[in-house]
């Protein structure tokens, strides 16, 4: 393994062309390391010393001195390794430029250095050089460098030599992870035959030749027949007979080993794992005597497990036997030996444990799928055992550790064959049931000083309030699965024992614990906590027992139903004479009654009536003296609200039984004129659901007895003073009382008070917020909002409630229609302070911070959610709470008419049948939005999105172009600016309560950002097909209409701002956002490839060919666009190191741009050549290249990125790693940051995300856009 031939002078140790001039360099070297390592050196010494050093690497001789200098080891280590960092610059950056010789010679050197490695050099060395291999290998193995694997099996049967096993080793490792899991540029390239050259080597050869029997024989590559997965485990089975405990060096070439083996297993052909007894090798592993071993061998298996493609035999080959009694055995030894202290965490075995628990989760989840290949074989499968594994490691005290298995339990429970089977060991059952019961208490309610194991170690696992809500509601939802299929496979025994339970508790609320206390009462008490988790309970239940009646729907089952049945109302009924003092108590036990209701007992009416009457009679008294008592006692009644309307939407043929009492009831209780507003309109709708959804009534009658209700309600918008007063912005701030209100803020002299909230209400400030809150109540705004939610909700199109819905309101939409947009104009122009002219201007300034919302939101605020909203209550009578009841009515104005256009939206063409409605609502939701505040607009959003979504295809191209276009306008200046201004307040530091009003505002603009982003991805995603029709269309009707996509992109008017919005969404520093935004452009690319010539370059499919299209002379411009503007746009965000983790999706837009667009167009081309030092030779032959067919789109990606290599920016993470330029290696301090989380744990951290067709507009004002973030506004602390 010598090198002879020359390359800037010999690499060799002949010592030919060595001279004096070359030799004097080397000292300088010397001398300049020593300045940058000395403590004692100038701050401009170690500049000059650091900026010679990185001369020295474009030297072309650079790659002799590194030779010389690391192959003589009487040099320091430091000085040895800057000498490697040398090699490496000149293998990466000058590779191409060198002659075959010349590369060869180089080759050479590293093959020199690899066999000189001794264990006196130290690891980070001997793992430079192994590096260094590895960059040659990537270039140049298996085209001219073909014996590779013969000289790493020279090294490894070096003799005695376990520093060139784990050399080889370390090769192996770093090989296999760039050519499989890597992104490096050089490998995407030769993807190709670098992956077929590495399963060649590390396999072995009868493995090939059996699964593979007709394979093409690809490059003569590999040494020997037994490939490196049988030398790895052969290696690791005899140092495992060894000392490993004391045996330091036997110890690291195991845990190299491993390391490699957990690199090769996700990618391995299964059978060579097989073959080569890799697993059993790995168990063993695991009983080793020293925890890092341990530990490495479970991430191998993790890595093994983690794959899901295994087919039966492979199932049946690798996975069975950990099924066995020995394994199984071995398992459960170490996970007890694994647990944890949670005041004293032992942070090896905790990992351990955690990592322990998703390799039997995987385990658990193959029996589940490969159940119909198990054996019935009880010497091979230990099956209880296995149970009593899961059971074990579910009833773990960390919950994180917990999880993945409770996962596999309701795979198990739901799998029809082995459910039963389980279900019939109460061994399991019981204290699973038992076990997932006791989870569901709400933790994120605990007190901060709560001692409970389970507690602290969630606090030790979780890094935000947010995430901390996020798993917790994870974990909730899979104990509430498997409790509901525990209860479908043991109905009588598990109902039995839920509801005895939950009346144990319940009669024993306040041992052990304070009695109850108006004065002090807390929202998050212990016996609260343990209710609602019964309660909790009790409704997973109620899920199983819905699911266990639909499975025995036939007459033979009657019987048992019923006798159920009656058990069930047995109970509620000694549930319903327990009486209990804590209003949030009631209000869990009134939502229990109710699901009892509509779920179990809704084939009873006598006791949804007894429920019914417990809702009306259930209105306690509010006392004002005690703020949270009483804010409780608001919540238990606005619940018992939304019950009374649940029960009218699910059984209202039962109540239409007793509907005139019901109606006689209401009216006499609105005719004593002690209902608020609210609560009587919630009476009168609850009327109108039995009516509107009853299968009974015949439809005159029904038309008639709604009418009653809709009529008075359309009449109040013909009312003349109404329509004088929504004429002018003037006439509205009177209708209002806005005018009172600027009034009263001009001669208090607002502008010179500093803290609004320590100034008290005069009589006039009171009187005037009262007035304030009682204007909205004579408005027509709220009973035309409750009546259209309850004529549209949860109402399908094909339904008779959806035709009676539509006759109803036919003629009221020409009614509303106009002066509802005149009350949107309003409230939007109230946020555009020149509006105020009740204020002089040069108080103007105030109008931003009265209509700005106050918010606790988690990590950010000061205090808990509680203490922000008692901060708020307590400032109800001062400056600032008059400040809220104004924006309270603007909000209560603007919100009320999102709802209202959403009801109507579902009307479909009684909304979007109107010719001249497009113009004027455009104008109404957008003209004046730039006005509104960040988290405002993001419920304008979702207004546009259902607008969009529900309009009835033949009628968008009437209807959306002005909408669309006037959306994507605004948006993208307003959250342009927004991004610009917060970039600039970065730039100065602030600190305090100024730092926090940054970081709120910078959270929710990022919520803005994501929102406006997901609404333009769900526009033109590709897999988005037109709604069926409601009513049959002629054959081919309803394809000749373009897709929602097909429609944005081929409407000028609207592809244009579109586009806009979009290149600047990949210049804003989301990364979230940007990497939707970068998918999205990806897509759409190939649309705009049409030409006049040929419109087949659309790539659209045959099917579409006969519906319009981008026209020719627009995709032209667009094209143009995106290859001179969007290319610029992504060169830009990757030469900024924030963009660092996202410079690959970059990379692989321009990549398609320059692939889709270089036969039409050469301005992406140009674009690439005008960049500083970009060579135009380069760009073509890597275009060349990229236009192959068989270049790949990692290939296609790589060309770019070693394209714009001097212009990527780097990760904060790298900046100021000096140590790669000076050859000192970054030294390793203790960990103090929390372990990496596997990528299972991270998904259990994040939000459940809900079905698309779940979400609705947000219509409560709260400010909470469902994007997971715990945003919490006040729009209803005042009953606004």
């Amino acid at each position: 393994m010598t090198a002879n031939t020359s390359i800037n002078g010999n690499m060799g140790t002949g010592g030919v062309g060595v001279d004096a001039e070359n030799m004097a360099v080397l000292p300088k070297i010397h001398k300049a390391l020593e300045v940058v390592h000395s403590p004692y050196s100038s701050n401009d010494a170690r500049k000059d010393a650091q900026l010679f050093l990185e001369d020295v690497k474009n030297d072309e001789k650079a790659s002799f001195y590194g030779f010389q200098l690391a192959f003589d080891k009487t040099q320091s280590p430091v000085v040895r390794h800057y000498a490697l960092s040398l090699l490496e610059h000149a293998i990466k950056h000058k590779w191409a430029d060198y002659t075959p010789d010349q590369a060869a010679a180089l080759r050479g050197c590293v093959l020199e250095l690899s066999q000189a490695v001794s264990r006196e050099d130290p690891a980070y060395l001997r793992n430079k050089i192994a590096l260094l291999w590895v960059e040659v290998a990537k270039r140049s193995w298996a085209s001219e460098w073909m014996d590779m694997d013969a000289l790493l099996v020279r090294l490894w049967q070096v003799p005695d030599s376990a520093v060139h096993k784990e050399l080889v080793l370390c090769i192996l490792e770093m090989l296999s992870d760039d050519i499989f899991n890597g992104d490096d540029t050089v490998v995407a390239v030769r993807e190709g035959v670098l992956s077929k050259a590495s399963v060649e080597i590390f396999t072995p050869a009868v493995v090939l030749a059996e699964t593979f029997p007709t394979r093409q024989v690809g490059p003569d590559v590999r040494c020997g027949n037994e490939g490196w997965l049988a030398r790895i485990a052969e290696l690791l089975s005899q140092c495992l007979s060894g000392d490993v405990q004391h045996n330091a060096e036997l110890r690291s070439c195991i845990i190299r080993a491993l390391a490699v083996l957990y690199s090769l297993l996700p990618w391995i052909i299964p059978n060579a794992v097989t073959a080569t007894q890799c697993v059993p090798v790995m168990c063993e592993a695991l009983r080793a005597s020293h925890i890092e071993v341990q530990k490495a061998s479970l991430e191998a298996l993790h890595s093994l497990y983690a794959r899901t493609s295994f087919v039966d035999q492979e199932f049946l080959d690798l996975v069975v036997p950990l099924y066995g009694t020995k394994y199984v055995d071995l398992f459960r030894q170490l996970f007890e030996w694994s647990v944890v202290d949670p005041e004293d965490i032992d942070d090896d075995k905790y990992q351990f444990s955690k990592k322990l628990s998703e390799v039997i989760s995987f385990l658990g989840t193959y029996m589940d799928r490969r159940f119909n290949v198990l054996p019935n074989d009880s010497e091979r499968i230990d099956f209880r055992g296995f149970l009593q594994l899961l059971l074990l490691i579910t009833q773990s005290q960390s919950l994180v550790v917990s999880i993945p298995v409770l996962v596999t339990w309701t795979r198990l429970l739901n799998n029809r064959a082995l459910g039963p089977n389980i279900a019939g060991i109460p061994a399991f059952v019981g204290p699973l049931l038992e076990c997932c019961s006791s989870r569901l208490v709400r933790y994120e309610s605990l007190p901060e000083d709560t001692q409970d194991p389970t507690f602290l170690f969630l606090l030790e696992d979780t890094d935000t309030i947010p995430e901390r809500h996020a798993f917790l509601g994870n974990y909730r939802r899979y104990s509430s699965q498997v409790i509901e299929s525990i209860v479908q496979l043991k109905i009588t025994d598990a109902m039995q024992h839920i509801l005895g339970q939950t009346e144990n508790t319940l009669q024993h609320l306040y041992d052990n614990v304070p009695a109850f206390d108006i004065a002090t009462y807390s929202k998050t008490s212990q016996p609260i906590l343990r209710v609602d988790a019964q309660a909790t309970v009790i409704e997973a239940a109620l899920k199983g027992f819905g699911k266990w009646r639909r499975s025995r729907n036939d007459p033979s089952h009657e019987q048992e139903i019923a006798t159920l049945e009656d058990s069930l109302e047995s109970w509620c009924n000694r549930l319903l004479t327990m009486k209990f003092e804590d209003p949030l108590i009631r209000k869990r036990i009134l939502q229990l009654l109710v699901a009892f209701s509509i779920m179990a007992l809704d084939r009873n009416p006598s006791f949804m009536l007894k429920v019914l009457e417990h809702i009306l009679v259930t209105w306690p008294a509010t006392h004002p003296d005690h703020r949270v008592y009483t804010d409780a006692i608001k919540e238990l009644q606005a619940e018992s609200m939304v019950e009374l309307q649940r029960l009218a939407v699910k059984m209202p043929d039962h109540l239409l039984d007793v509907y005139d009492q019901i109606e006689a009831k209401v009216n006499e209780m609105i005719a004593s004129g002690t209902l608020d507003e609210k609560r009587q309109i919630t009476y009168q709708t609850f009327l109108f659901i039995i009516v509107h959804r009853s299968s009974r009534l015949d439809q005159a009658t029904k038309a008639q007895k709604l009418r009653g209700f809709i009529d008075p309600v359309v009449s109040q918008w013909q009312n003349d003073h109404l329509k004088q007063a929504l004429s002018s912005y003037a006439g509205f701030c009177e209708l209002m009382a806005l005018d009172k209100a600027q009034n009263y803020l001009a001669r208090k002299q607002m502008q010179n008070i500093s803290d609004w909230g320590s100034v008290e209400l005069d009589a006039e400030g009171q009187a005037l917020q009262a007035e304030l809150e009682e204007r909205q109540t004579v408005l027509p705004l709220r009973p035309t909002k409750s009546f259209l939610t309850c004529s549209v909700d949860k109402v399908d199109k094909d339904t008779n409630p959806y035709q009676v819905s539509c006759a109803l309101w036919q003629d009221g939409f020409p009614v509303i229609l106009p002066e509802l947009l005149n009350f949107l104009n309003h409230a939007h122009a109230s946020h555009t302070p020149d509006n105020w002219t009740g204020l002089p201007p040069e108080m103007r300034s105030i109008v931003s911070r009265v209509l700005t919302d106050r918010f606790w939101q988690a990590g950010i605020s000061e205090g808990t959610k509680d203490d922000f909203y008692a901060r708020v209550l307590e400032k109800k009578l001062t400056l600032e709470g008059l400040a809220s009841t104004i924006r309270g009515t603007i909000r209560f104005v603007r919100e009320s008419c999102y709802a209202i256009i959403y009801c109507m939206t579902r009307l479909d063409v009684q909304f979007y049948g109107f010719s001249e409605l497009p113009g004027p609502l455009a104008h109404a939701l957008l003209a004046d939005s730039f006005s509104l505040s960040a988290h405002q607009l993001i419920n304008v959003l979702n207004l546009v999105r259902y607008l969009v979504d529900n309009c009835p295809v033949p009628l968008r191209d009437h209807f959306l172009p002005p909408i669309l276009a006037a959306c994507c306008q605004q948006m993208d200046a307003r959250i342009n600016s927004e991004w610009m201004k917060l970039d600039q307040q970065q730039a100065v530091k602030t600190g305090g309560d100024a730092l926090t009003e940054e970081m709120k505002a910078e959270s929710i603009l990022r919520q803005l950002t994501y929102a406006s982003i997901m609404m333009v991805a769900d526009f033109l995603d590709p897999a988005r097909t037109n709604p069926l029709p409601d009513t049959p269309t002629p054959a081919g009707e309803a394809g000749r209409y373009p897709t929602l996509r097909e429609f944005c992109l081929m409407h000028s008017s609207i592809v244009e701002p579109l586009l806009m919005f979009c290149t600047h969404a990949i210049r804003w520093r989301d990364s979230r956002g940007c990497s939707i935004m970068l998918r999205v452009f990806r897509s759409i690319i190939p649309d705009f490839a049409v030409t006049e010539s040929d419109p087949s370059q659309s790539g659209r499919t045959k099917q579409h060919s006969d519906r319009a299209s981008v026209p020719p002379n627009t995709a032209a411009a667009i094209r143009e666009y995106i290859s001179s503007d969007v290319v610029k746009a992504c060169i830009s965000s990757i030469h900024e190191p924030y963009f660092v983790e996202l410079q690959k999706e970059f990379a692989s837009l321009v990549a398609t741009i320059v692939v889709t667009y270089t036969p039409l167009t050469r301005t992406a081309r140009d674009v690439l050549i005008s960049l500083p030092n970009m060579k135009q030779a380069d760009v073509d032959s890597g275009i060349e290249y990229m236009m192959r067919n068989e270049t790949s789109s990692r290939g296609q990606r790589a060309v770019i990125l070693q394209l714009l290599g001097d212009l990527k920016g780097v990760s904060v993470s790298e900046m100021g790693k000096l140590s790669k330029s000076i050859g000192m290696p970054s030294i390793k301090t203790p960990a103090t940051k929390r372990p990496v989380r596997s990528k299972m744990a991270q998904q259990f951290m994040t939000n459940h995300a809900p079905n698309r067709n779940e979400s609705r507009p947000d219509t409560n004002g709260n400010g909470q856009d469902g994007n997971g973030d715990n945003l919490e506004g006040v729009a209803s602390l005042f009953d606004s």
